[in-house]
Parts: structure tokens; C-alpha cells; sequence
């Protein structure tokens, strides 16, 4: 089984979100992608970030549509922060000992992976799918003080647009995988602050979820439900 792991805050899920998950998924031929969202961090306002119990129903409505997308509490459930190289270990002990993990993952957030903990430990634990990102080039992944990728050839495909994915072998044995999708610009800081200041969010969430933005009243001004 591939079963691709896709982090993040979430906050909230929108249609980008999906997208990603879907390239990755038919890209790279996964079985199913298991979207992860990060537990509430520590002194931060509902004004600035959504509870995690609701960050966990929008993703639950935006992915009920797709059979191949399922959702994983681990990182809201933890009463302390979260670390990747912990929830990749706790996934290790549900799924079969043959299953290939492939961490979904933006080129801008994989630039910042050698301050995670144990990163060396996590590109041995699973595969890497490093999605691009608008302004952030591949290229510089060169950069990372990591056993990576030295293919300057390979990564300027990419960032011409000239290839769509490409598998790079690590010194290690694992494989990292870039892919290069068209650009989304929908982010969830601009949702928030449109929410915030009741503009239209039309077209940037899946209905559900819009739909449950605004029952629920959240960001909007009212009081949360």
C-alpha cells in the first residue's frame, strides 16, 4: 500500500488543499492520503486559529466527496506539540509494516526541514513529495545542508515547467519526489481575513465547508457554535 500523509494547520481547508492531495495521489499512484491536521498551538486566539475540533469537521466534509482521502486525529489528540517523527512512528505501529509512506509537503515548507527534529531519521522513515509553490523555485533545494539532491539538470526542468514530476534517489535509499503542479493562489490567511471582514469566500472552499463557516459563525464576528 502508498499512502501518502498530508499535514498541516488547515486552517481552514480550502480548495488548494484538495488539489495538492489530489496530484500527489494520482501522480504518484497512491492508495489512499491520510490529511492530518495539527493540533491547537499554544496562546493562539480563535481570532487567529480555528479550534482544532473545528478544523477536524471541514476537513472531514471536504473530504467526504473522494473515497481515497481519509482523516487522522493524531496531532489533535497529542496534549503537546506535535512532531512529525511522532507521528510518523505512531503511524508505523497502525498501518502494515510494507506500507510506503510519502510525506505531502509545499517546496517553501520543505526548505525549513532541517530544523525539524531528527529530519536525517525522517528521510529514512518515508518518501518525500515535494510540491511546488508560487515564487519558491526548486532549485533550491540544492541549499539544504541534506543528504538531497546535487542534480541542477533535474531541478531546472522543473522550474521551467518542462517536466511534472520527477523522483530524485537519496544517499540514504529513499526517494524524494517533486512535483510541479499549476499555481493556486488561494490561502487560508486570505479566507481568514475575508471572513473576518465578511467579503465573499465564493469559490475558494468546498460548499460544506463554507457552509459550516458560517453556520458556526466562525472568524465571521459572531459567536462560535
Amino acid at each position: 500500500m502508498k499512502l501518502g500523509l498530508y499535514g498541516g494547520a488547515f486552517n481552514p481547508i480550502h480548495r488548494c488543499h484538495l488539489e495538492v492531495a489530489e496530484a500527489a495521489r494520482s501522480r504518484l499512484g497512491l492508495d489512499q492520503v491520510l490529511f492530518i491536521p495539527t493540533g491547537d498551538p499554544p496562546h493562539k486566539s480563535p481570532t487567529d486559529f480555528i479550534p482544532a475540533s473545528h478544523r477536524v469537521a471541514m476537513v472531514r466534509l471536504a473530504i467526504a466527496p473522494y473515497s481515497y482521502f481519509r482523516l487522522s486525529e493524531i496531532e489533535t489528540g497529542r496534549p503537546a506539540k506535535s512532531y512529525a517523527i511522532d507521528t510518523i512512528r505512531e503511524i508505523q505501529t497502525i498501518y502494515a509494516p510494507d506500507t510506503r509512506l510519502i510525506f505531502i509537503i509545499g517546496l517553501d515548507a520543505f526548505l525549513k526541514f532541517p530544523s525539524w527534529r531528527e529530519p536525517d531519521r525522517l528521510l529514512e522513515l518515508c518518501e518525500f513529495a515535494v510540491v511546488s509553490r508560487p515564487g519558491v523555485l526548486f532549485k533550491s533545494l540544492e541549499n539544504l545542508p541534506l543528504p538531497v539532491i546535487k542534480d541542477s539538470e533535474s531541478l531546472e526542468r522543473l522550474d521551467r515547467g518542462q517536466v511534472e514530476i520527477q523522483e530524485f534517489h537519496l544517499t540514504i535509499g529513499q526517494s524524494l519526489w517533486a512535483l510541479a503542479i499549476p499555481p493556486c493562489l488561494v490561502s487560508a490567511q486570505d479566507i481568514r481575513n475575508r471572513l473576518t471582514h465578511r467579503q465573499s469566500v465564493e469559490n475558494l472552499l468546498p460548499p460544506a465547508v463554507e457552509s459550516y463557516i458560517l453556520s458556526h459563525h466562525l472568524m465571521t464576528g459572531g459567536s462560535p457554535q
